[in-house]
């Protein structure tokens, strides 16, 4: 979980509204290969619920607010998502559910890859299998 962070985004005041800009390579740490946004979740709905082999995510709450919670397989985490110049950086082989989605609220996200079927761990304990010898290779 050390590689996971909030960034703060450069927000541009202005008297008629507020602007916030995202460079890759520059304020996440990987270029920009999709962009996609949730909206419209029903009340009580759960997304996510998958972790990626390689690809990295910067999930922003441009609208509303929603809770991510994140597993590296040892350690599990919550955060919640309020301000649309503040992202949560998830490196890949890491479990993401989404949930608690307020009315009106807007989850975007920007991934480091295309999409691709591959990429993926649908089942926990699969990726569960894969993520804990990463984590010891590297001496967590």
């Amino acid at each position: 979980m050390a590689d996971v962070k909030l960034v703060v985004l450069p927000r541009i005041h202005d008297p008629r509204g507020n602007l916030t800009f995202i460079e890759g390579n520059q304020h996440i740490p990987f270029s920009i290969q999709r962009v996609y946004y949730l909206y419209g979740v029903p009340g009580g709905a759960t997304r996510g619920g998958h972790a990626h082999k390689e690809l990295q995510q910067l999930i922003i709450a441009a609208s509303g607010s929603f809770d991510v919670i994140l597993d590296d397989g040892f350690e599990r985490r919550k955060y919640t998502l309020n301000r649309p110049n503040m992202g949560l950086y998830i490196p890949q082989l890491v479990w993401r559910e989404l949930e608690n989605f307020s009315s009106g609220s807007v989850c975007l996200v920007m991934a480091s890859l295309p999409y691709s079927e591959d990429d993926y761990y649908r089942e926990f304990q699969d990726f569960k299998n894969a993520a804990q010898p990463q984590q010891n290779k590297r001496g967590e």
